[in-house]
């Protein structure tokens, strides 16, 4: 099985993060899983096929928003709260409030 890479807090990368944020589905995924806990990729309620939804885990993963473990046939995704916020205090509630308020 193929390992998946996730950075470390100290390697991500403020335009990685803000660009994986910027786009509609990617900022729905992150809200979903920041109201509640990690949940199987195909728990979420966005309008996209699974193919893209699979790109956009990717990108959320490889910025270092998300954390991707594998648990029998389901990818589990979840929020790496503690290192995005150790990283860039403050943007992921910034970022998740604007989203509220819309």
């Amino acid at each position: 099985m193929k390992k998946l890479h996730h950075p470390h807090a100290a390697d991500m990368d403020i335009s990685s993060v803000l660009h994986a944020l910027s786009d509609p589905v990617r900022l729905q995924i992150v809200s979903e899983i920041a109201a509640g806990s990690g949940q199987a990729c195909n728990t979420f309620d966005v309008p996209v096929a699974k193919s893209t939804l699979t790109h956009h885990i990717r990108t959320l993963r490889e910025a270092g928003l998300v954390q991707v473990t594998v648990q029998g046939t389901q990818h589990i995704v979840a929020l790496r709260t503690e290192d995005i916020n150790s990283r860039f205090p403050g943007l992921l509630a910034a970022v998740l409030g604007a989203k509220a308020n819309e």
